[in-house]
């Protein structure tokens, strides 16, 4: 068995980072049958006996970064060629042409992720802290009347989620804040601004107060809680799978 791995950092969240990637199936001669797909985490395609193939299997996973998505890819792969020779075509021959149709492939798969991105409304999140203390909100009005949120919203066209962050704090609690460590992604049920269901996410980020006392403008409260207060509150759906990175972080502090 012959294996490489290929690492591509991809300026797109996760669902565009992996829809794009589908939608560009593999460099390879032969179609791949899907065996594995997990959206936006994971998936596994692989290719039976065929042009001179014995056997492909070529695998990808996304993760969620401060920078993007980042795309770890395995192919391994057998050819049906006996002995030394056989080995040595595996060895040379065909780890060239894999690394060269993955470069390629590589390099247009990140530029058309980038491209998709700009189409997507994102949402951005703050979990703004002071000392063992997290910031949360609650909505008013709407069909998430009362629940709560970390503060934040959506990144307008031509925003960074960094600069999106900044200026939805600005306007909902009447503060600046300094964006610090990223914590972590989730997949948004139903749409955004007009977007098509399930192709955005929510990105939230650790900050902290530049100065002055955070005041509800847009919610209807707003309340600094421990850790172990967290889960005692009835939260938007969108939030409540990043409650573990929080209460980790709160724990380290």
């Amino acid at each position: 068995m012959f294996r490489l791995r290929f690492t591509t950092l991809v300026e797109a969240p996760l669902t565009v980072a992996f829809d794009v990637a589908r939608a560009l199936g593999r460099p390879w001669g032969t179609p791949l049958q899907e065996v594995v797909s997990v959206r936006p985490e994971r998936d596994v395609y692989a290719m039976g006996p065929g042009r001179g193939w014995r056997w492909l299997t070529h695998s990808r996973r996304f993760s969620a970064t401060g920078a993007g998505t980042l795309v770890d890819e395995q192919v391994d792969w057998e050819t049906g060629l006996p002995g030394p020779l056989g080995g040595l075509v595996d060895r040379v021959v065909l780890r060239r042409r894999i690394v060269r149709a993955m470069q390629a492939h590589l390099d247009a798969y990140a530029a058309a992720a980038a491209r998709r991105a700009l189409d997507v409304v994102q949402v951005v999140g703050a979990a703004v802290v002071d000392g063992q203390r997290v910031l949360v909100a609650q909505r008013s009005g709407g069909p998430y009347d009362r629940l709560w949120e970390f503060p934040g919203g959506k990144v307008e066209r031509g925003e960074t989620d960094l600069a999106a962050l900044v200026r939805e704090c600005r306007e909902e609690l009447g503060v600046d804040v300094l964006p610090q460590g990223f914590l972590g992604e989730v997949l948004l049920d139903g749409s955004v601004a007009g977007g098509a269901p399930g192709s955005s996410t929510m990105r939230l980020w650790v900050a902290r107060l530049a100065g002055g006392s955070p005041v509800a403008h847009e919610h209807a409260a707003l309340r600094w809680v421990g850790s172990d207060e967290l889960d005692g509150l009835d939260w938007i759906a969108a939030d409540r799978p990043l409650l573990p990175a929080v209460r980790d972080l709160l724990h380290r502090l």
